[in-house]
This record gives structure tokens, C-alpha cells and sequence, in this order.
């Protein structure tokens, strides 16, 4: 695998409330994007926690697992144990209160690439010149959009596109969204916040990961073309070739 990762706190926001967990050298082979929401540094707070203790439980319990079934329930599991440790902080901590994270992250068991997914960060794959979105945005344009009310155009200038369905530790009940992708040779997987894709596009980040060889570059290269744009965001990425 080559492996890259970049995040940068954008040129708007005034802190970076995005958080990303990158394997160490042969280490687990587990990759997180999550994007913080709450007023000061509270989304700062539930992003960090939710990476903290989903790399933590899943890398306890990385020695069990002994199919993709198992694997699965393990990452489902570290995840509503985040879900519940940020939604306790919040109410332990008034300046806490309300506060939440999106959570993207891929497992790579054997020859398959787990994904588990809540909030409206993304991940795709590449593969034969050809980039797919894995994950469903749980966002309220993206309900919009699939009741044809407002156009993929439309929803990146829309009032409410900000407004995300479902979260890390804004519930004590939490829905995750699971996927498994067979790995081919040479497929590239990206976990993004949306405050990449909200910037540049699929068709631009797809063109910046087909065209260079290196993954980290190819961070690089999609963190500045956000920032080229606006990056009225926090922006994090995480690359990985097979």
C-alpha cells in the first residue's frame, strides 16, 4: 500500500475541527476521517474523541477477528462506543453541549476494503479511470436532491447544506452505514471531509489522483486546489493505493 494523508484548517475557519487517524508502519491497517461540529472548540473535541476511541477498541480487538462478518461488527461496535462517549461528554460539559462528529473510515481485512460511515464525509474508490462514491451523504440536501426538490448544482449554495442527518454523539441512538469493496491491483481509495468535495468536485479529484504518482502528493495537490477555490472548510484527506 502506499498511504497519504493531509488536513488543513482552510482559510475561513480559525480552528481545524476535522481529525484523521493514519496507520504507523506495520501497524493496523485502519483509516478515519471525521468532521467536528459545535460552537467554539466542541466540534474540535468530538472529532478527536471519536478517533481516539474507535482506533483504540478497534486495534484491541484487530487480533480476534477471523472474518469480514466479525471485522464488521467490531468497527459497528468502537463507533457506538464513540457515539456514546461523545454524547455523554457533551452533557457533562456545558460548553460541550450539542456537539458531534461525521465519521468515514475504512478497514482493510484480507482482500476486502470495510467501510463504515455516518455524517456527510465521503469515501470512493478508483479504479480503471473511473471514481466511485462508496458512501451516501446523510445531509439534508442530499434528501432534497433524491426527491428531485433541488439539483446537485443547487446544493452546494443552498442555505441548509450544512445540515447533516446523522452524527457521532448528538444521540444516544446511532444508524452506520456499512459497505465492503472487493480490492483490486492498483485501486485507489479516498476518504475526504466535505470540505474538500464541497470545493473542488469528484471530477477534479479524481484528475488529481489518476495523474499523480505519489498519494501524498496527490493530498497535496486536492488540499491546495480547496484552498485555490476558497477553502471555506477545514479539509482533510487520506489516500490509499493498492
Amino acid at each position: 500500500m502506499n498511504i497519504g494523508g493531509r488536513s488543513n484548517k482552510g482559510l475561513v475557519r480559525e480552528t481545524n475541527q476535522d481529525c484523521m487517524y493514519l496507520p504507523k508502519v506495520n501497524c493496523l491497517p485502519l483509516f478515519i476521517v471525521a468532521d467536528g461540529m459545535g460552537g467554539h472548540k466542541a466540534g474540535e473535541v468530538a472529532s478527536r474523541l471519536t478517533v481516539d476511541i474507535i482506533s483504540k477498541e478497534i486495534m484491541q480487538n484487530a487480533s480476534y477477528i477471523s472474518n469480514l462478518k466479525f471485522a464488521s461488527k467490531i468497527i459497528k461496535d468502537a463507533i457506538k462506543l464513540a457515539n456514546k462517549e461523545v454524547f455523554d461528554y457533551s452533557l457533562s460539559h456545558v460548553e460541550c453541549k450539542g456537539m458531534g462528529t461525521t465519521v468515514t473510515l475504512g478497514y482493510v481485512y484480507n482482500n476486502s476494503f470495510i467501510v463504515a460511515h455516518v455524517g456527510d464525509s465521503r469515501a470512493y474508490y478508483l479504479r480503471n479511470k473511473k471514481l466511485v462514491r462508496i458512501t451516501e451523504d446523510h445531509s439534508l440536501v442530499n434528501e432534497l436532491i433524491k426527491t428531485g426538490e433541488i439539483t446537485r448544482s443547487e446544493a452546494l449554495t443552498h442555505p441548509q447544506r450544512n445540515v447533516i442527518l446523522r452524527a457521532v454523539g448528538t444521540s444516544i441512538d446511532i444508524d452506520i452505514d456499512m459497505d465492503i469493496v472487493e480490492i483490486n491491483t492498483s485501486d485507489i481509495f479516498i476518504i475526504c471531509s466535505d470540505g474538500l468535495t464541497n470545493m473542488i468536485g469528484e471530477s477534479k479529484l479524481q484528475d488529481i489522483f489518476e495523474k499523480t504518482e505519489d498519494i501524498e502528493h496527490a493530498c497535496e495537490l486536492a488540499i491546495e486546489s480547496a484552498i485555490k477555490k476558497g477553502g471555506k472548510d477545514n479539509i482533510t484527506v487520506i489516500g490509499i493505493r493498492f
